[in-house]
């Protein structure tokens, strides 16, 4: 969990009691990854306000405000069966009592949804590991066999043909990146790579210069 002291702090208008440090959401405004702070009753009350979605005293959206002249940022909940949540009790002696830090986030980001080969990754800004993470997040999300020393190349194959992208709305220390393989089509971009000689069985022919001979 973060530590609230290092973070800037935001209202959410429709929750006054709670602080959100950290966001990120799709296109769509649909929340992926949201942290909270606010007192165990208020984090209660949040909860059951979003499994009652657009009934009376539900929410199934809110915003967060990110400045004094009114700035927000709007948040589609949407299908809230397909948020986790995480929390952990901090700060218990403040003026306010005891203080909850709530995460709620897109399972996506904790297992790859393998049968639509889509998986979402959160990592802290300027992380020097992100890179391998999210190559390792590719091999285990795609149904097709990818070699380590291939990485480079299909990294760059994803984003160019936007498989591979950042997630466009993010607030806080993390940002995030999604995965949404088109299977038919990298299985026939590999295909040729693999024939034209650029992909290679082993490091030591990729090295070497050693082309793969066209099939027949």
């Amino acid at each position: 969990m973060p530590d609230i002291s290092q973070q800037p702090l935001y209202p959410i208008a429709e929750c006054p009691d709670l602080m959100a440090d950290g966001y990120i959401g799709d296109e769509d405004g649909t929340l992926l990854f949201l942290s909270v702070w606010a007192r165990d009753t208020a984090i209660q009350q949040f909860l059951a306000r979003l499994t009652l979605g657009s009934d009376d005293e539900g929410l199934d959206r809110f915003r967060i405000l990110i400045d004094d002249t009114g700035r927000s940022i709007p948040t589609l909940i949407g299908n809230v069966g397909r948020l986790e949540k995480r929390s952990t009790r901090a700060f218990r002696r403040t003026l306010f009592g005891s203080l909850i830090n709530l995460w709620l986030f897109d399972r996506r980001c904790v297992k790859p949804d393998k049968a639509n080969a889509s998986a979402l990754a959160f990592l802290r800004r300027s992380n020097e590991d992100g890179f391998s993470r999210l190559w390792s997040l590719v091999q285990d999300t795609c149904p097709l066999p990818l070699l380590d020393h291939w990485r480079d190349t299909v990294m760059d194959l994803l984003v160019e043909r936007q498989m591979l992208g950042c997630l466009p709305t993010a607030l806080g220390p993390l940002e995030g990146h999604r995965l949404a393989l088109d299977v038919p089509m990298l299985t026939g971009m590999l295909g040729d790579l693999i024939r034209d000689g650029v992909l290679l069985p082993s490091p030591q022919e990729e090295a070497a210069g050693e082309p793969l001979l066209r099939a027949a």
